[in-house]
């Protein structure tokens, strides 16, 4: 009884530590998303475009426009009780959405759907940008921590982060993935791999990553088995929920052609070309969105070159590059292209090693702080305004 109360004061002690050292990333990142949420509270709403219609104000429109509809609908009905919705290129189909997020959701007691999806996404963004801190502490020290998990809350897109989508979910268990895997506890990597594979389809890209990392450190004599459980365990969740689609719809591509309905599948990069050659040589005017993911995938592109340069650890590097192939190599709709990216978190690290050297905290706040401000009324432009899914 004695060695288990030490041992669990240990715990505990152990984990006060590591909250206060992470102190300073969460409540940076929590101030800016704060800024991101209450301009959608003060905007004036309008009609909500998406599924179902009607109309709300910012932390209403944020539980239920464009995916939210979807898993609000699989928290409360289950896959077998959320119908398709007729589209252009066939039914949409509740199968296209991986079950964590929605299972999560359920799990909360006591609260509507609403308030629900709200504090499970609102509680992952800060497991996420605790993990991006952890991660980016490690590897540059705790300034540049501090900076990474402040940057993840000012992307373009970051007001996801704070919506009823599983962005936010995914970015949590990926970075914990591989703080794990740089850390070489591999059993680990590979259970929080398998759970990020039941919340997003891009689960494969950490996968993939943690299984060359972990037969990699195998291969070299270092990791011994729990490299090889690490790895076993890594790809279940989306090879598993893959699978069962397939059953549920009596094909094994059933997944797969679920996703036809969206035209999501693997062009090598040949929507994304086409995309940019309409916007570089569009006669009119051009959605801000467009502009906006063009930079976006852009940038990405400069900052996985600069992520080599910086040497990060292989296996983070296998997972940006995954993601980066992933967000230009489908076929799925353009716009969505820098959403699927937040997830990158890796390709933060070369800015925000940079902003680190900055002396002048002055200087850093009056920066990062206009950067909140502009992913604000960005964000607001996304929900209130852009017609289309972001």
């Amino acid at each position: 009884m004695r060695l288990e109360t030490t041992t669990v004061a240990s715990v505990r002690s152990a984990g006060s530590s590591a909250l206060r050292w992470a102190a300073p990333a969460l409540l940076g990142y929590a101030a800016v998303r704060a800024v991101g949420v209450l301009t959608l509270v003060l905007w004036s709403p309008g009609p909500r475009p998406g599924p179902g219609g009607g109309t709300g104000g910012g932390l209403s429109r944020l539980a239920t426009f464009w995916d939210a509809f979807w898993y609000r609908s699989l928290a409360v009905h289950g896959y077998a009780g959320t119908p398709p919705v007729p589209g252009p290129h066939g039914l949409y189909q509740p199968y296209a959405f991986f079950p964590a997020y929605p299972l999560l959701v359920r799990a909360v007691p006591g609260l509507p759907v609403g308030a629900a999806v709200l504090l499970v996404t609102w509680a992952a963004s800060l497991a996420a940008a605790w993990g991006i801190f952890a991660i980016a502490a490690r590897l540059y020290g705790r300034r540049a921590g501090v900076i990474a998990a402040v940057l993840w809350g000012v992307l373009p897109y970051a007001v996801v982060e704070s919506a009823a989508y599983s962005e936010a979910l995914f970015t949590a268990l990926a970075a914990w993935s591989v703080h794990a895997a740089i850390r070489r506890w591999w059993v680990w990597s590979g259970a929080l791999s398998l759970l990020a594979g039941l919340t997003r389809p891009t689960g494969v890209a950490l996968a993939g990553a943690v299984c060359c990392a972990a037969l990699w450190e195998f291969a070299r004599r270092r990791g011994g088995r729990r490299a090889l459980l690490g790895c076993a365990l890594a790809p279940l969740g989306f090879l598993g929920y893959v699978a069962w689609v397939g059953l549920r719809l009596h094909r094994w591509d059933g997944y797969f052609r679920v996703q036809d309905a969206w035209e999501s599948h693997v062009d090598f990069g040949r929507s994304t070309f086409y995309a940019f050659k309409r916007l570089l040589m569009a006669g009119g005017p051009v959605w801000l969105t467009d502009a906006v993911v063009a930079l976006v995938l852009v940038a990405a592109v400069v900052l996985f070159a600069l992520s080599l340069l910086q040497r990060q650890p292989p296996v983070l590097l296998l997972y940006s590059a995954a993601m980066l192939a992933l967000a230009l190599g489908d076929a799925a709709y353009f716009n969505s292209r820098a959403r699927f990216l937040l997830p990158a978190f890796g390709l933060l690290l070369p800015l925000a090693a940079g902003l680190a050297r900055i002396r002048s905290r002055a200087a850093l706040y009056l920066l990062l702080g206009s950067a909140a401000v502009v992913s604000a009324a960005y964000g607001g432009y996304v929900v209130f305004v852009y017609p289309d899914a972001p």
